[in-house]
């Protein structure tokens, strides 16, 4: 072997390790293996970043635009909505609707978008229901990752197989390729959870009460906290050192322990008083109440050093009510720029005029001063403040996903009076690519312009909603099987992988590859994975003279077979928490899943793509 050999597979198993111990972020491992490989001389400076140029890299970002545009106009919302609906409380029948539905959506938007839109409504049916959350959101994780088996742009992995193809100036995959495959795989899932998986899971969170709409009432949120008797109601007296100091400056939480949230004041008229959220520019005044959440309970006696009276709790819940403070169950994201952050410079009080009153992790409440708790991915906070705030919130998906809101937020969609427009954009684009009119690429490009340009969404929102960690760590990635090609790493693999199976059973080599990819995407990026295995893959098929569809085929729907593990996907972390799930679970129910996914795809894909 050459050192550039040696060098590119060096490089390649470094990127590995780092994938799966998650010791630097992904993005910054895949350019840190572009910049390794051009360094190296390996691969010239165009090489190095011509992923930046590929067309699925340019394909995917527009998909994340047109997908924005879809929940800006409430498209993605009313979907949910509409389950809500018809759906009743029979568990079998929960697990169906939300399966069918977040696969659908995850059809022509991202997995893990799709998967958080649904988290929500999932809770809801759950909590109406009177069972656990934990009995539908691993469902729903499986049936978003089903999801995007089911069409060409379901997932980034069915156009990375795809782009094999367009590399090598054959025909492309056709939209509704993947579609059988993924509609058997999605019914033998759904049964699969109604007849085992369900079962093994546990029923620890029973959904509480709900109230006539669904949702969750303020009590039953301040309880799910375990912050129900630490709420307290104070009143500034008379000379006290609060009154002209604000929020920010009185330092309470540092002095006592205290996270004020509303102020009751008398506006000095014959109206009763009303209560206003906490905002850090608002100075106290003789006589404001006070509402709060104490880190630890304290005496009388601390209180009344600070100028504070305690007043009975007795009206609190009169004047904490839906039309001046509500709350909001927020869950932190896998992009979020929170993470590592702690709660007190996380800026909700001066970003957002929230105050954050509880802690969630790993489905266990938070207790004691959590201010400095370094944020993690998953973790639950409940924000307290006006309801026009919340509702902002919403436009914040990249930080923090919207667990539980009030019913009217959903008259405040931004555009839902445009849902139409982005209706008719959708099926244009989506017409486009079916009868080949245009480009893939060229199609969805297309479609992400026209959304902006009809105002489906802004243009500030259309690039904030491009998911620029999955882009360069696709474009990244790329030039990695240049190199492979170029030292002669490829075709070593190529042989060995024959050496081993033979050339006289594709379905074996169907196995080996699907088997191969399915396990690395438990434990790394199944972008990444198969930006890696697809050229293999292709170059297999060539050797052993049969078609390469197959093989790509196999890679791709093996990639969304992420069942297994709660880091093998962003939606699997995300419900980790609400649904209180264990590693184990993932394990026990994901793994006869993905076997059952093997079966399925040796016995249907040389049906539909023969050998």
């Amino acid at each position: 072997m050459s050192w550039e050999m040696i060098f590119t597979f060096f490089v390649l198993g470094a990127a590995v390790v780092l994938f799966v111990t998650d010791k630097l972020r992904l993005d910054l491992v895949a350019i840190g293996v572009m910049l390794a490989l051009g360094l190296s001389g390996i691969l010239t400076a165009k090489e190095m970043v011509a992923g930046f140029g590929a067309t699925v890299v340019i394909l995917i970002a527009g998909l994340f635009v047109v997908g924005e545009a879809l929940a800006q106009t409430g498209i993605s919302y009313a979907v949910g909505d509409k389950i809500v609906q018809v759906a009743g409380k029979e568990e079998w029948k929960l697990i169906i609707l939300l399966m069918l539905a977040v696969a659908s959506l995850a059809s022509v938007m991202s997995v893990t978008g799709s998967g958080a839109i649904f988290i929500p409504v999932a809770i809801r049916l759950a909590n109406r229901a009177g069972i656990s959350p934990s009995r539908l959101l691993m469902p729903l994780a499986y049936g978003a990752l089903i999801g995007g088996m089911l069409t060409l742009i379901g997932t980034p992995p069915n156009l990375v197989a795809n782009a094999e193809l367009e590399k090598a100036g054959m025909e492309p995959f056709n939209f509704f390729v993947f579609t059988p495959i993924g509609l058997i795989i999605l019914a033998i899932a759904i049964v699969w959870m109604i007849v085992y998986g369900r079962h093994m899971l546990r029923k620890d969170r029973a959904g509480q009460s709900s109230t006539s709409q669904g949702r969750r009432s303020l009590s039953e949120m301040i309880k799910a906290y375990d912050i129900e008797n630490n709420i307290v109601r104070l009143q500034v007296g008379e000379g006290s050192q609060l009154i002209g100091e604000t929020v920010v400056t009185a330092r309470l939480r540092r002095k006592i322990g205290l996270t004020l949230f509303g102020i009751e004041r008398n506006t000095g008229s014959r109206r009763k008083s009303s209560v206003i959220s906490a905002k850090t520019e608002i100075p106290f005044v003789e006589g404001d109440i006070l509402f709060g959440v104490m880190d630890e309970p304290i005496s009388e006696d601390s209180f009344r050093e600070n100028g504070l009276d305690i007043l009975p709790m007795d009206e609190a819940g009169h004047h904490i009510s839906a039309r001046e403070l509500g709350m909001a169950d927020l869950m932190i994201t896998p992009e979020s720029n929170l993470l590592g952050k702690g709660i007190s410079g996380a800026g909700f009080r001066t970003r957002h005029d929230l105050s954050v009153v509880g802690l969630m992790r790993k489905g266990e409440p938070v207790r004691g001063n959590f201010g400095h708790t370094k944020l993690e991915l998953g973790d639950q906070l409940l924000v307290v403040g006006e309801w026009e705030n919340i509702r902002k919130l919403r436009s914040n998906r990249e930080n923090f996903l919207l667990l539980s809101f009030p019913e009217e937020i959903n008259s405040y969609l931004p555009r839902r009076n445009l849902a139409p427009v982005a209706l008719g954009i959708l099926a244009i684009m989506l017409a486009l690519i079916v009868f080949r009119i245009v480009p893939s690429v060229t199609a969805v490009m297309l479609a992400a312009t026209a959304m902006v340009c009809t105002n489906c969404v802004s243009p500030r929102r259309a690039y904030e909603s491009i998911n620029w960690y999955s882009l360069i760590l696709i474009a990244g990635m790329i030039p990695m099987a240049t190199a492979l090609e170029k030292t002669g790493g490829l075709a070593l693999i190529v042989n060995q992988l024959i050496a081993w199976i033979g050339t006289e059973s594709p379905s074996m080599m169907l196995i080996a590859f699907f088997v191969l990819t399915s396990v690395f995407s438990q434990f790394t990026s199944n972008t990444a994975t198969a930006v890696l295995i697809a050229p293999v893959a292709f170059e297999v098929a060539n050797i052993m003279g049969i078609h390469p569809e197959p093989l790509l085929m196999s890679v791709a729907i093996a990639a969304s077979t992420a069942f297994s593990t709660p880091v093998a996907s962003p939606i699997n972390t995300l419900v980790m928490g609400p649904g209180n799930y264990r590693f184990r679970d993932y394990v026990v129910i994901g793994v006869p899943l993905q076997v059952i996914a093997l079966i399925v795809s040796v016995i249907t894909i040389p049906w539909f793509l023969p050998y």
